[in-house]
C-alpha cells in the first residue's frame, strides 16, 4: 500500500514517529484522524519563529512593522508557495470530493497542510529542533522583504489612500461569483474606480482576500 508520506522527504528534519506526519498530510474530508488540531498548534509556532527572526533582523523596527511584515511571511499564500516548494501536494490525503475538485493544489489546503507539519515536527522532535528545520523554509521569503521603513499597507488601504490623496472617488468592490464546497469556497470579486475608469477581478478563499487581491492588481495599473 502506498501511503502518503512514501517520497516525502523534509529538509532540515526526519520523523521518528511517521504517523504524527501522516495525519498532518490528512485533509478533515478524508479520515477521523485528520490534521486540524496539529494545524492549530503549527499556526502559533509559525508566528512565534517568525515573529522572533523578524525582531532578531530589524532592532529598530516598531511593533506595527513587524506584525505587517510577519502577515506577509505568513499568509495563506505565502505558506501555500512553501507547500509548492516541499512538493506537499502529492502528498495530501483527501477525500473523493476534495481530490475531484483539485484540493492538493487549494492554497488553503496546502497552507493548512504545512501548519500541521510545523506542529507534528513540535510533537515529534521539541521545540528546538523544530524551530531549526522550519525556520529555513522561511529564509527566502524574508531576505526578500522591503527595509522596515518600506513595508506597506494592504492593498485596499493603499489604494484607497492614492485615491484620496488626489482627490478621486473610492473604489467599489462586487462580488462577481463565488463557488466550491461551503467548506472551501472561492470568491471573485471586482474592483472598480470611476476615475480614473479600470476594473480589475481578484480570487480569494474569502471575500476579504478576493478583495485584495483585487486591488492590487488595480495598483499595479495606476501606479506601477
Amino acid at each position: 500500500m502506498v501511503r502518503a508520506t512514501d517520497g516525502l522527504r523534509l529538509p532540515g528534519y526526519d520523523f521518528v514517529d511517521p504517523g504524527l506526519l501522516a495525519q498532518a498530510l490528512t485533509h478533515r474530508s478524508a479520515a477521523p484522524a485528520h490534521n486540524e488540531r496539529l494545524e492549530f498548534l503549527g499556526d502559533a509556532l509559525v508566528n512565534l519563529f517568525v515573529a522572533e527572526a523578524l525582531y532578531k533582523r530589524w532592532p529598530r523596527a516598531d511593533e506595527g512593522t513587524l506584525t505587517r511584515a510577519r502577515a506577509e511571511l505568513v499568509r495563506e499564500s505565502a505558506l501555500a508557495a512553501i507547500a509548492r516548494t516541499l512538493e506537499l501536494g502529492q502528498h495530501l490525503v483527501l477525500g473523493p470530493g476534495e481530490m475531484k475538485s483539485g484540493g492538493h493544489r487549494r492554497d488553503s489546503i496546502l497552507a493548512d497542510a504545512v501548519e500541521a507539519i510545523v506542529g507534528a515536527i513540535h510533537l515529534d522532535g521539541g521545540f528546538e529542533a523544530c524551530r531549526t528545520a522550519v525556520l529555513p523554509w522561511f529564509e527566502s521569503s524574508i531576505d526578500a522583504l522591503p527595509p522596515p521603513n518600506k513595508i506597506g499597507k494592504d492593498a485596499k488601504t493603499r489604494l484607497q489612500e492614492w485615491l484620496q490623496a488626489r482627490g478621486k472617488p473610492l473604489p467599489a468592490y462586487t462580488l462577481v461569483s463565488e463557488s466550491g464546497d461551503e467548506h472551501a469556497k472561492t470568491f471573485r470579486v471586482a474592483c472598480a474606480l470611476a476615475e480614473p475608469r479600470i476594473e480589475c477581478e481578484g480570487e480569494g478563499t474569502s471575500r476579504r482576500a478576493a478583495e485584495q487581491v483585487a486591488a492590487e492588481a488595480v495598483l499595479a495599473k495606476i501606479d506601477p
